[in-house]
């Protein structure tokens, strides 16, 4: 049966490009392994598929690694581009991945005790979508049960995981871990009334505690502040870290574009992205269209540019201007951050892509500490934002 919600959330990013398979003019192709950019003329590339070509190249669907955020971000990419082309291989290859984690009883051997496990349950819901399998729900179900009981703060944000070292405390990245998921499920399923609830109020509650004046989130929030990291007053953590916000920033538009005009916390969830939005606005690399790893301190010389989540925010502002949620001009930021990050993709001589200068998984720390973080290329927190932004952007 085909609902409402999973035509917009699953299907939006990639109807988006459908009209056209090439590159706008305006934007440069991704710089060939040798020779000056300027010596290169632009090449017509589908670079959604190219880049899961490549990835599904170097991967197996039992190699690509075990139940994860990271594969399940990549998947859900990978999901978009064969909602486009229809190319059964990439539909496919999401399901014997999954089917490695799920068996034919619906039974799932995860616990799900940490917001990161729960992401990629959003494959379940998708392959439920795809195949009308029960198994796919009573997997996704035990997801959503687990929330019954999943620990809270006192104003009802979801820890990032129950275990000690994380108790009482919010992280940035974890709205995206579990929010699409619920309203995606409750679509699905038949639950939005709670779903839609519940994904607005962690929005909401993670937004009021993290985002600061400048219009960023801080990177996490410590109930206890018991973390070594967390400010003794506030509880916040010392820095924007940019992959944290772009999940929120990913999560925010996820969320919005799934629950009802009429949710009471839409005016709310709107005036944090509109916050949002002036601050990656200020923050972005006016020589690059990238966004800096700490993103307030672009002016220090050992910072750098990050392509996930330059890809996260870049996404995140065509989209909201897309739907109405932001002012048109941030179209143009948009594009400069499409520009920036494809200059990081290039093609090897194998003919498989690459993408360059993506933060490893990260957690809480200070400036030092994520200006140390190595630089991976084709690591799935990139590869997965890069495909929903450009299933987004490549027909802009």
């Amino acid at each position: 049966m085909r609902r409402r919600r999973l035509r917009t959330a699953l299907t939006g990013l990639a109807l988006a490009g459908a009209a056209l398979t090439t590159l706008p003019a305006a934007v440069p192709a991704p710089p060939a392994p040798v020779g000056p950019a300027a010596d290169r003329p632009a090449v017509a590339t589908d670079w959604s598929t190219a880049v899961v070509d490549s990835t599904m190249a170097r991967y197996t669907p039992s190699t690509i690694g075990g139940w994860s955020y990271p594969v399940g971000l990549y998947l859900y990419g990978q999901y978009l581009t064969y909602r486009r082309t229809h190319d059964a291989r990439y539909l496919t290859y999401i399901r014997s991945y999954v089917d490695r984690f799920v068996k034919s009883d619906g039974s799932v051997d995860q616990s799900f005790n940490s917001l990161d496990s729960m992401q990629a349950g959003r494959l379940l819901v998708i392959l439920h979508h795809e195949t009308g399998q029960d198994r796919y729900l009573k997997a996704a179900r035990k997801i959503r049960d687990r929330l019954n009981t999943y620990p809270r703060t006192a104003d009802g944000g979801f820890w990032h995981a129950d275990t000690s070292s994380r108790a009482h405390q919010l992280w940035a990245d974890g709205v995206y871990m579990v929010n699409p998921f619920l309203v995606e499920y409750g679509e699905e399923f038949g639950d939005s009334a709670y779903t839609d609830q519940e994904a607005a109020r962690q929005l909401y509650v993670y937004g009021t505690r993290l985002q600061a004046a400048n219009g960023l989130l801080k990177h996490a929030y410590d109930e206890s502040r018991s973390a070594g990291w967390a400010d003794p007053r506030t509880g916040l953590a010392p820095e924007h870290w940019c992959r944290a916000v772009g999940w929120y920033s990913m999560a925010l538009v996820n969320v919005l574009d799934a629950i009802p005009a009429n949710q009471s916390r839409r005016p709310q969830l709107l005036s944090i992205f509109s916050k949002l939005a002036v601050g990656l606005e200020k923050y972005q690399d006016p020589a690059t269209g990238r966004w800096f790893q700490v993103m307030d301190k672009g002016g220090r010389s050992d910072n750098w540019t990050e392509t996930s989540c330059s890809s996260m925010f870049t996404y995140a502002l065509s989209r909201g201007v897309q739907q109405g949620y932001l002012d048109p001009h941030y179209a143009a930021v948009a594009r400069r951050g499409y520009q920036g990050v494809l200059a990081k993709l290039s093609v090897g001589p194998d003919g498989r892509t690459g993408l360059a200068d993506i933060s490893i998984g990260t957690n809480v720390g200070d400036y030092a500490y994520y200006v140390g973080r190595s630089r991976a290329t084709d690591d799935f927190h990139g590869l997965g934002a890069f495909l929903i932004m450009n299933e987004q952007l490549r027909g802009d």
